[in-house]
C-alpha cells in the first residue's frame, strides 16, 4: 500500500478563469488543413472513425458541448447536443459531414467556441446508362443513328471520368466519331460519350473509370458496357388483367415477362407508396401476395431496366372487394316540413353502404321479408353513382296504414364472396322524431382530476339515432384527438380526466340510423377540479446553525380557486396550520434560529376540495461540493524513476453558505487511502487550496474523491482523476536517451507528413538503405536505441517529420508574467550521413503561440558517419516545448539520427559549432 507523504495548503486569491477552448482529433484522418487561421477542414473517410476532442481551461470546470451545424451532432443520435469533451462517431456517413461546433462555458465571460470543418470523402460505383437519338437527314435516303454514353457516380470531392474502348484510352479530338464532353447543366457530374452514325468498330467494351485522385486512399472506381448491334432498350408484358378483382384472403400473383432488352433486363416490382406489403414474396418476375387484404390494395407496378434508354415499366391494379359502414336514414316527407311521419304523405327510406368495387355494387329491398319491385307507389332508385355513391331509396307514396311493416335494404356485390349487409327499418305509428335532453343533475358535471366520467344525454324517437359529441365552447379535439365522436347510446366517456378537458360539450343527433330531420341538440358542462399546483415542488437550502431560514410556498393554479387551508410540517410533526389570506397566494414558515434538530424535511400541503399540493424544502447544513482547479500551474513532477507526485487544487463552492468547513476527506481509491486534510480559518470565496500527492507510481492514474466536513458532517464529495501524462518533468534532471518505449513522453506531431523511428543498430531491418544512417547509437552500442528518420520510398522531398517533447515548465514568481525569463541549455547529439541529408531543426514551442518563429538550431547536408553534439541555449517566457525536425532530402540516401537529448539550466557553457 501506498502511504502518502505530509501535506499542506496554500492560498491563491480569484483563480476563476473564463474558458478557452481547441480542438484536436485522435481519430482516422484523411488531412487537417489551417483555413482562415482559426477554423481547421478535417478530411475522412467515409466508414472510418471520427474522433474529435475538445481540449478546455477555465475555472469552475467549463460544461462542454459538441453541436452541428443545420442538425444533430451525429445523424445516427436522437439529441442535439453531446455533452463530453470526445465526440465519437464509428463508421462515418456522407450524411454526417458538416461544421462541428464546441462550445465551453463555466458562467464567466463569454462561452468559448471553436469550429471544424468535416468533409466526408467517398466514391461509389460508376454507373453508365445508354441512349439512342434516330432523326432523318436531310437530302438523304438514310438514317443517323447517334448513341450517348454517360457515366455518373456519386463522389465527394468532386470526379473525374476517363473512357477507354477496350484497351484504347478515348479523348476529345482521338477518333473524329467520337465526342467527349459535359452537359452544361451538370458540370462535373456527368461524362458524356458520343458516337456518331455508328460504325462496326465501334461496337466494342466500353469502360469508364471514376478517379476523386486517390484521395484518402480512395481507389478509382470502374464498369465497363458491352455496346453491341443487338443492344436495345428494354420491353415488358405483364400477364394480368388490369383491374385485378378478388376478395379477400385470396391468393394473388402478378406475373411480369421481358419481352426484349439487351443487356437482359432486371426485373423489380413497386407500389404506389413504394414499399411492397411486408408479406410478399418475389421470384423472378413473380410477384405472390398470399391472403390479400383491403390494406394491400392499390396499383402494383413492374419496371425493367437494363440502362440502355427508359426504363420500361407496366402497373395493374388489385382491387379487394368489400363491403362496410351500412347506414340508413328516414325522410318524413321530402316536399314539406313535417318532423313525423303521416297517413297520406310521402316517406323516404334512404340505405347507404361503402362498397369495393362500387360498380358491383346491388341493392334489394323486402317488406316483412318478402321481395318488393318498384311500383307506382313504392319507387325504389339508385342515386347517381358520382353524386352519392352506394346509395338507394325507397320512396313511398301516400303512405296507408298497410304500408307499416318492417323493410330490409340489402346491399350485395355481384363477384359473391363478400357477406351480404342487411338493414332493417321500422315504418309504424310509433315511429317518431327523436328528442334529446340532459338527464337531471348531469349539468354541470363535476368531477377530480384523474377520475373516469360519464357525459350523458338522454335520447327519445324510434329508432334511436346516432349521437354525434364534440366541443361547444372552443374549437379543440376531443379526448382521443379528433374533433366529432359518435355514441351509440348518447354516454361519452372520458378515463384519467384532466384539467385541459373543462368546458361544453355539445351532444347532437345525426341523421345517420334515424330521421333526416333538423338536429336536435343538447349541452353538457363538465368543470374538472384539480389540487393546487405550488412551487417550488422540491427544493434543498443550506444554512448554517445560528442563522434564519424563510421557505415559501406559492400556489400558481388550482380549482376551485378557492384554497381551503394550509399546514407545515417537518418530518411529521405539524408545525402551523391555517387557512388562506384570500389577497395573498402564498404562505411561509421562517425558523429566526437554526439549530441542529432544525435540520430535515419540511413540507407544506396547500388543500382545496381536489386535494392537495405539496411544497418540499430539505434544510441541511451540508457543505457545497468542491470544484477542482483544472488549470494548476506546474501539477505534475517526476520525484524517482518510477514515481510521480501530483499538486491538486481546488476552490470551495458557496463556502458562506453553511458552517465553516473544518476540514476535507481525502480518498484515493487505488490504494484505499483515506485522510483528513484540516482547514484553518475561514474559506473565502474563490480561494485556492492546495495538496500534494505524492508517492504515485507512474505510469498508474489514481481516482481521488475529496469531501468538505462541517459541524453538519459530510458535504458534497467531488472526483477527479489524476493521470500520469509527463507535463513536467524537473528540467534539472532531464535526460533523455530513448532506452525505454514510452520514449521519455515525446510524442509524434499529428499534422506533419510522416514519424520519427525508434530503432538500435541490433534491431533494425538488415535491408535498411546503405551508405547512410547511423551503425549504433550514440555511446557506440548497437544495442542502444536511437530515433532516426526513414527517407525510403514512399517519402519525398521536403516532408517533414516532427518529434515534440513533454511540456517543461518555468517556475516563475508571478504566474501570469516574466519579466527576468530564466535561460537553459538544450543539448542533443546528431548523426547525418548520406548524400542526400536534408535539415534537421530544432524549434521552442511556448505554450498558448499558435506558431513557433524560426528555428533556435540548424543544420543542413551530409555531416559524415559519425555522432555530433549540438548545444543551444533558449530563454522561454512560459511553459514550452523542444520540437526536433527532420526534413528529407532529395533522396533516400538521407537518414537522420538523434540521441542523449538533455535540458539544463542556465546558458550553455563552450556550445559546439553547429557545422
Amino acid at each position: 500500500m501506498i502511504e502518502l507523504m505530509t501535506y499542506f495548503i496554500v492560498f491563491f486569491f480569484s483563480p476563476a478563469a473564463p474558458p478557452t477552448v481547441r480542438i484536436i482529433h485522435s481519430g482516422h484522418a484523411c488531412n487537417v488543413e489551417e483555413e482562415r487561421h482559426t477554423e481547421r477542414v478535417y478530411t475522412i473517410r467515409e466508414g472510418e472513425t471520427l474522433e474529435l476532442t475538445c481540449l478546455v481551461t477555465g475555472h469552475p470546470r467549463p460544461q462542454i458541448r459538441w453541436t452541428k451545424t443545420a442538425g444533430s451532432v451525429s445523424d445516427r443520435f436522437q439529441d442535439s447536443s453531446v455533452f463530453n469533451e470526445t465526440l465519437h462517431i464509428a463508421k462515418i456517413l456522407r450524411t454526417q459531414g458538416g461544421r462541428y461546433y464546441c462550445k465551453a462555458e463555466n458562467g464567466l465571460g463569454s462561452p468559448a467556441i471553436k469550429s471544424i470543418r468535416v468533409d466526408v470523402y467517398y466514391l461509389d460505383d460508376p454507373v453508365v446508362t445508354v441512349h439512342q437519338s434516330i432523326g432523318e437527314a436531310k437530302e438523304q435516303f438514310y438514317y443517323e443513328r447517334t448513341v450517348f454514353l454517360r457515366c455518373v457516380a456519386n463522389s465527394n470531392p468532386p470526379v473525374r471520368y476517363s473512357w477507354h474502348r477496350g484497351r484504347e484510352v478515348l479523348t476529345q479530338g482521338s477518333d473524329k466519331g467520337v465526342e467527349i464532353y459535359e452537359p452544361f447543366f451538370t458540370q462535373g457530374e456527368t461524362k458524356i460519350l458520343k458516337l456518331k452514325n455508328l460504325r462496326p468498330q465501334d461496337y466494342a467494351n466500353y469502360s469508364c473509370i471514376a478517379s476523386v485522385r486517390n484521395v484518402c486512399g480512395i481507389p478509382d472506381r470502374s464498369v465497363i458496357f458491352r455496346l453491341t448491334n443487338k443492344t436495345a432498350s428494354p420491353s415488358i408484358k405483364l400477364l394480368v388483367e388490369d383491374p385485378i378483382v378478388v376478395n379477400p384472403g385470396q391468393t394473388v400473383s402478378l406475373v411480369c415477362i421481358t419481352t426484349g432488352g439487351e443487356p437482359p433486363p432486371i426485373l423489380t416490382w413497386l407500389t404506389s407508396n413504394d414499399s411492397l406489403p411486408q408479406r410478399s414474396v418475389v421470384k423472378g418476375g413473380t410477384l405472390t401476395l398470399p391472403a390479400i387484404s383491403s390494406d394491400e390494395a392499390g396499383v402494383y407496378s413492374c419496371v425493367a431496366s437494363n440502362n440502355v434508354g427508359n426504363p420500361a415499366k407496366k402497373s395493374t391494379t388489385i382491387v379487394v372487394r368489400a363491403l362496410k359502414k351500412g347506414r340508413f336514414w328516414i325522410t318524413p316527407d321530402p316536399y314539406h316540413n313535417d318532423d313525423n311521419i303521416q297517413i297520406g304523405r310521402e316517406v323516404k327510406i334512404s340505405c347507404q353502404v361503402e362498397a369495393t368495387p362500387p360498380e358491383e355494387l346491388t341493392f334489394s329491398w323486402l317488406k316483412n321479408g318478402r321481395g318488393l319491385r318498384s311500383s307506382e307507389r313504392m319507387v325504389i332508385t339508385q342515386t347517381d353513382p358520382d353524386i352519392s355513391p352506394g346509395t338507394t331509396n325507397l320512396d313511398i307514396i301516400d303512405l296507408k296504414f298497410t304500408d307499416f311493416g318492417t323493410y330490409t335494404c340489402v346491399a350485395a356485390l355481384k363477384g359473391g364472396g363478400i357477406p351480404e349487409i342487411s338493414i332493417d327499418v321500422n315504418i309504424s305509428s310509433t315511429t317518431v322524431p327523436p328528442n334529446l335532453t340532459v338527464p337531471r343533475g348531469k349539468s354541470p358535471l363535476v368531477t377530480r382530476e384523474g377520475d373516469t366520467v360519464e357525459l350523458e344525454c338522454l335520447v327519445s324517437g324510434k329508432p334511436k339515432p346516432i349521437i354525434l359529441w364534440s366541443r361547444a365552447d372552443k374549437e379543440a379535439p376531443m379526448p382521443d384527438g379528433s374533433m366529432q365522436m359518435e355514441s351509440y347510446d348518447g354516454v361519452l366517456r372520458i378515463v384519467n380526466v384532466s384539467r385541459e378537458m373543462t368546458g361544453s360539450y355539445r351532444c347532437q343527433t345525426s341523421q345517420y340510423n334515424g330521421f333526416n330531420v333538423k338536429p336536435r341538440e343538447a349541452v353538457v358542462e363538465l368543470i374538472v377540479q384539480y389540487p393546487p399546483t405550488v412551487e417550488p415542488v422540491q427544493t434543498e437550502m443550506r444554512q448554517g446553525l445560528g442563522r434564519p431560514v424563510v421557505m415559501t410556498c406559492r400556489v400558481l393554479r388550482a380549482h376551485p380557486s378557492r384554497v381551503l387551508r394550509y399546514e407545515w410540517f417537518l418530518s411529521n410533526k405539524l408545525l402551523h396550520a391555517g387557512a388562506f389570506d384570500a389577497q395573498r397566494d402564498e404562505t411561509e414558515y421562517t425558523i429566526h434560529n437554526l439549530n441542529r434538530d432544525g435540520w430535515g424535511e419540511y413540507t407544506c400541503n396547500v388543500i382545496n376540495e381536489a386535494g392537495a399540493g405539496k411544497c418540499t424544502f430539505h434544510v441541511t447544513g451540508k457543505a457545497y461540493s468542491p470544484e477542482f482547479y483544472y488549470d494548476t500551474y506546474s501539477p505534475l513532477w517526476q520525484n524517482r524513476p518510477r514515481v510521480y507526485s501530483f499538486k491538486l487544487q481546488w476552490t470551495q463552492m458557496n463556502p458562506n453558505a453553511v458552517d465553516r468547513i473544518v476540514a476535507y476527506r481525502l480518498g484515493i481509491r487505488q490504494v484505499r487511502v483515506i485522510k483528513a486534510i484540516p482547514v484553518d480559518g475561514n474559506i473565502n470565496k474563490g480561494e485556492l487550496m492546495t495538496h500534494n500527492l505524492t508517492e504515485l507510481i507512474k505510469p498508474e492514474s489514481y481516482e481521488v474523491r475529496l469531501t468538505p466536513i462541517t459541524r453538519f458532517g459530510e458535504g458534497d464529495s467531488t472526483i477527479r482523476i489524476v493521470t500520469y501524462s509527463g507535463e513536467s518533468p524537473n528540467i534539472s534532471l532531464f535526460h533523455c536517451s530513448f532506452e525505454e518505449e514510452p520514449i521519455c513522453m515525446f510524442i509524434q506531431d499529428k499534422n506533419d507528413d510522416f514519424d520519427w523511428t525508434r530503432h538500435s543498430a541490433a534491431t533494425r531491418d538488415t535491408k535498411y538503405t546503405p551508405n547512410t544512417g547511423p551503425s549504433g547509437d550514440r555511446s557506440g552500442s548497437k544495442q542502444g536505441f536511437y530515433m532516426y528518420i526513414e527517407t525510403s520510398r514512399p517519402r519525398k522531398e521536403g516532408d517533414q517529420a516532427r518529434l515534440i517533447s513533454p511540456f517543461f515548465n518555468v517556475a516563475p514568481k508571478n504566474p501570469y508574467s516574466i519579466t527576468n525569463p530564466p535561460a537553459y541549455c538544450l543539448g542533443f547529439f546528431y548523426h547525418m550521413y548520406g548524400k542526400h541529408i536534408g535539415t534537421l531543426n530544432a524549434f521552442l514551442k511556448q505554450k498558448g503561440q499558435t506558431t513557433s518563429e524560426g528555428p533556435v538550431w540548424s543544420l543542413g547536408g551530409n555531416q559524415g558517419d559519425r555522432w555530433k553534439q549540438a548545444k543551444v541555449s533558449i530563454h522561454p517566457t512560459s511553459s514550452f516545448q523542444i520540437v526536433l525536425e527532420g526534413v528529407r532530402g532529395p533522396g533516400i540516401e538521407g537518414d537522420i539520427a538523434i540521441d542523449d537529448i538533455t535540458l539544463e539550466e542556465g546558458e550553455c557553457r563552450d556550445p559546439p559549432p553547429s557545422e
